[in-house]
């Protein structure tokens, strides 16, 4: 029976895509599970649905804080919040599509990832930094944005974001299992069970 398979719906601007991406890897490794990075225009839908982050209540955006202090507490991560915030990801979104080509695309994703939250590094999401993450990679930073900006690249991303919405996906980080959704950083518990019992099903 073929290993089962993760689609993973990430966004370099959703705080807590930072701790799944952390997360998630050694639990597919456990269950012979592949993952699926799938880029999610989350700007892109927020604004489709009307839908402002920095706009919620004070007291939940500050409490939002002390809660991923406390998950970085717990996992030992170096997670800080961005001085610059939100930010433009779809240049970094389509970077992601592009190093596929060099099969580079999971190093590009937690290389962006460490800039912006670890490293505060609020330009993450302009080609002047994307490019010299690619270049450190070892791909030639005028080729990597010029494959980011063609239209093949423009459409992945555009069927990547679609794709996950047909199937019910609306924020990241989002996990589509066997047709099943988990949604947040805090639903790995889940997935766990659903991969335990497609292992126990063989």
């Amino acid at each position: 029976m073929n290993a089962p398979v993760i689609d993973f719906y990430w966004d370099l601007g959703s705080t807590n895509t930072y701790f799944a991406l952390k997360l998630l890897p050694p639990i597919a490794a456990k269950y012979g599970a592949e993952i699926r990075y799938q880029p999610f225009n989350l700007g892109f839908v927020f604004q489709s649905q009307k839908y402002v982050l920095m706009q919620e209540p004070a007291d939940k955006l500050n409490h939002r804080l002390v809660d991923l202090k406390r998950w970085a507490a717990k996992y030992d991560l170096p997670f800080i919040r961005p001085t610059q915030f939100p930010i433009k990801t779809a240049r970094a979104l389509r970077g992601a599509i592009a190093m596929r080509d060099w099969g580079l695309e999971v190093p590009y994703i937690e290389a962006i990832f460490k800039e912006y939250w670890e490293l505060d590094n609020g330009e993450i999401g302009e080609y002047s930094q994307l490019r010299l993450i690619a270049e450190r990679l070892g791909v030639e930073g005028a080729v990597f944005e010029a494959t980011a900006e063609s239209d093949r690249v423009r459409s992945a991303l555009i069927h990547a974001t679609n794709q996950g919405r047909e199937q019910g996906v609306f924020g990241a980080p989002s996990m589509m299992l066997a047709g099943e959704l988990y949604w947040g950083k805090d639903r790995f518990e889940f997935l766990e069970d659903h991969l335990n019992q497609l292992a126990s099903a063989l």
